[in-house]
């Protein structure tokens, strides 16, 4: 997961980071992690609700009374979510692939990938890594249908896509997971490529002048974030995801 602070938060959102904090400190409205050294650390969540915060306020909604609104949402979409798990949990006790994949199909189709990848298939996967008996055949079976799903959809994205790009896992094994992410930049209007086995440094240097996206999936150590400025530094095009966005 990739962690941004309150100055590039606040840019990415139109909003100023002043604002940011009162949101923080008078409302309640965010709950950003704090860095060893004390700093404000917002995720992709966090970004998510300070979005639907600006559409409450921006429909007329007093910042005061926007919290009670959020925390009623929540509920309900936590209770949506949990049944819509469930029947993904009983689909796969069946272990039969064609219900599944025809279940998968239909959920990505309701919903964003965003939704889809957050609040079903990772909380599932969760769930099943958990049990390492019994849920093995299970978690197995799902992530060949999902990466089956993600290339499929992703193959059909290119066509309609804008700019070209790639993708690498670094220093993350999770392939099932990076397949995932390939999915949601190619819904962002990216014609994606993906690097499918993972690499402990991408090399942008054999990728001169192409766009480079790198996923990690945990917060970047300090020396990846050296590792990181070094690269742009020379030159290199490399954006951590999430939080790619077209430019």
């Amino acid at each position: 997961m990739a962690f941004y602070s309150i100055g590039e938060v606040a840019e990415r959102c139109g909003i100023n980071p002043v604002t940011l904090r009162a949101w923080q400190r008078r409302y309640g409205l965010l709950r950003p992690q704090r860095s060893e050294g004390g700093h404000r650390q917002f995720d992709e969540s966090d970004i998510q609700r300070i979005e639907e915060i600006k559409r409450w306020i921006e429909s007329g909604v007093s910042v005061s009374k926007v919290k009670a609104l959020l925390d009623e949402n929540k509920l309900a979409g936590q209770a949506g979510w949990t049944s819509v798990q469930e029947e993904m949990m009983s689909t796969l006790r069946q272990v039969n692939p064609a219900r599944l994949q025809a279940m998968l199909t239909t959920l990505a189709q309701q919903y964003s990938a965003e939704q889809f990848i957050e609040d079903i298939i990772m909380p599932v996967r969760q769930r099943m890594s958990l049990d390492p008996n019994t849920a093995r055949v299970m978690l197995s079976l799902l992530d060949g249908v999902l990466i089956e799903y993600a290339a499929a959809a992703i193959a059909q994205a290119r066509s309609q896509a804008a700019k070209e790009a790639l993708l690498v896992a670094w220093d993350n094994h999770d392939r099932t997971r990076l397949w995932l992410e390939a999915w949601r930049l190619s819904q962002q209007g990216w014609r994606i490529h993906v690097l499918a086995e993972p690499l402990d440094s991408p090399h942008p240097e054999f990728f001169p002048g192409q766009q480079l996206f790198v996923w990690t999936g945990k917060p970047l150590t300090p020396s990846q974030l050296q590792q990181l400025t070094h690269w742009r530094n020379q030159g290199f095009t490399v954006a951590i995801h999430p939080g790619a966005k077209l430019p």
